[in-house]
């Protein structure tokens, strides 16, 4: 009898140990929303991919690319830079590669460009006083710099810098201090 009710509570606390591993693995998983905001960052800030058309989602770590690219090339290198980011676990690629329709666009000058982003950013309450700021423009390649609590902060900062006629790619040094 002693031995069988041993054998019982073997299997309850092995039963119990599985249960709470489970969900410490869990916890530690990194949130989908932290991921998708990680990946666009990587993505908006990666040279020679071009994210006016690319979109991205990710459900339990694995990330959905989707949207047009104007190249092969730019799709390797999107889903690349997405497989690189700390704690995705798959990348699909639904990328479409549609070669960009030819347009004439108006070169802008670096300081036009800055100015545009600085009151882009001061329109925007959440970047608006938020510690990020334009470091420099050199031939339409913004450097953003700074230091910010919050992610959703940086991403909309590198996304509202992308939106800004003439600038050609947003590179970012700036630093997250907290986790949101």
């Amino acid at each position: 009898m002693k031995d069988a009710l041993m054998g019982v509570a073997r299997v309850g606390v092995a039963a119990l140990f599985v249960t709470c591993a489970s969900s410490w693995a869990s916890a530690a998983d990194t949130p989908d929303t932290w991921l998708t905001m990680k990946t666009k960052i990587a993505l908006m800030t990666t040279e020679g991919v071009h994210t006016s058309d690319l979109n991205v989602d990710t459900v339990q770590g694995v990330v959905t690319l989707h949207g047009k690219v104007g190249t092969d090339g730019e799709k390797a290198t999107a889903e690349a830079t997405a497989r690189r980011v700390e704690g995705v676990k798959d990348v699909k690629n639904l990328l479409q590669v549609v070669p960009a329709a030819k347009r004439d666009t108006v070169d802008h000058s670096d300081d036009q460009i800055k100015e545009g982003i600085e009151q882009a950013f001061k329109a925007n309450r959440r970047i608006n006083g938020n510690g990020i700021k334009v470091a420099s423009v050199n031939q339409g390649v913004v450097l953003l710099s700074g230091k910010t609590e919050s992610l959703a902060a940086h991403l909309e900062a590198v996304e509202v810098a992308n939106t800004v006629r003439g600038v050609r790619r947003v590179a970012t040094e700036v630093q997250v201090t907290a986790g949101t």
